[in-house]
């Protein structure tokens, strides 16, 4: 359960800071900042690469977040980063991932040990 927690945060946490570089930007603000477009495609490969590593007892409980999306959008990335249409990002993050993180974080509640509980009891 504990490498689910880590993943789950680690798209929860990458998802968050895609929204962050994207916030009030223009897609061709974004593509015009070369650090910008890089750590947003950074963080798209993050959120894909924790997305495919979770369990699929986890993907299952949690059907209504895009996890093979985010795994595509990944294998987009790095398989043919030349061709990556910085508008389809930044029109994913503002349009798809602030569900994501709202179901990311109901999945990392659902997941977590309740406070003041023994988890060996």
């Amino acid at each position: 359960m504990q490498r689910e927690l880590l993943l789950l945060r680690e798209m929860r946490d990458a998802a968050t800071a895609i929204r962050e570089l994207v916030d009030g930007r223009s897609s061709e603000q974004v593509g015009a900042d070369g650090i910008r477009r890089s750590a947003l495609l950074w963080h798209f490969t993050v959120l894909g690469e924790a997305a495919s590593q979770v369990p699929s007892g986890t993907k299952d409980a949690n059907p209504k977040i895009a996890w093979r999306a985010a795994t595509r959008l990944r294998n987009r990335i790095v398989h043919g980063y030349w061709d990556i249409d910085v508008e389809t990002l930044v029109a994913t993050a503002v349009d798809d991932l602030p569900d994501m993180i709202t179901q990311l974080e109901s999945a990392i509640a659902s997941l977590q040990e309740p406070e003041g509980t023994d988890p060996a009891l």
